[in-house]
């Protein structure tokens, strides 16, 4: 009785790894890719949707980190929105923001009904993954790098006191799309003393501190002014620039700027 539950166990295990072969055959797993050497003259933005509350969340915010590493001198863009409906829970983010969980809810919506969670990723606002599967979305970014992108968009920030004043030119973008300018916290560290990740120090990267929408005119030229926040450092803050079209959620454009 033992060798024929083992037996079983063994086809079990056959049939599992050969049907794995037939969907990576099929292209519906992922090959795993290196975006280390990812080419072509496209451009990603990861939109990472995360909470300090959530035990699922900081495998995700690594891989991210990492993505991030390996994609240096690519137009690969990371944010990181902290939601805020894990904070009844036990444990409020200090960077959550109910604005960041309207926004993961408008692309359930935009994306047929997609639910939504934590570690979500949207990449180039047309698809999601799971925040945590490096495999998918290195795949993802690959993809998004080779595919030539139908807008330009070019990014000036200069600082003025507590002000940030922006200047930005587009190309291509259609009606019915919007200029969306992230504020950003390029790293931090907090120590979690409740809910599912207490007693942990938590390190994050580009965190979306405030996220601004224009309406994008007719000749793709604008020009906007952002309050900064007190904890604000030219030398740790950038200003990220989307392009997207309201009907879809696609992103069509991104820049960064830095800060001196």
């Amino acid at each position: 009785m033992r060798s024929l539950k083992v037996l079983a166990l063994i086809m079990g295990l056959i049939i599992s790894a050969l049907s794995v072969y037939a969907l990576m055959g099929s292209g519906k797993i992922p090959a795993k890719k290196d975006i280390a050497k990812a080419g072509g003259k496209g451009f990603v933005v990861l939109e990472l949707f995360t909470s300090e509350g959530c035990s699922s969340c900081p495998p995700a915010d690594e891989l991210l980190a990492k993505i991030q590493q390996q994609t240096q001198g690519k137009a690969v863009y990371v944010l990181a929105y902290h939601v805020d409906y894990w904070n009844r829970l036990g444990w409020k983010d200090v960077f959550s923001n109910a604005g960041f969980s309207a926004r993961q809810r408008q692309y359930g919506q935009w994306l047929g009904g997609t639910q939504i969670y934590t570690p979500q990723v949207i990449v180039n606002g047309k698809a999601e993954y799971v925040g945590s599967d490096e495999t998918a979305l290195n795949s993802a970014i690959a993809d998004g790098l080779a595919t030539n992108p139908a807008a330009t968009l070019i990014l000036r920030a200069q600082q003025d006191g507590s002000k940030l004043k922006l200047q930005y030119q587009t190309t291509g973008a259609p009606g019915g799309s919007d200029v969306l300018i992230a504020l950003v916290q390029k790293n931090a560290q907090n120590r979690v003393e409740r809910g599912e990740n207490a007693g942990r120090i938590l390190s994050h990267i580009q965190i979306v501190r405030k996220i601004q929408t224009e309406q994008l005119s007719n000749n793709g030229a604008g020009s906007t002014t952002i309050d900064l926040l007190e904890n604000f450092s030219a030398q740790n803050w950038e200003v990220l620039c989307l392009v997207q079209n309201q009907n879809s959620g696609e992103i069509l454009a991104a820049s960064k700027a830095g800060l001196k």
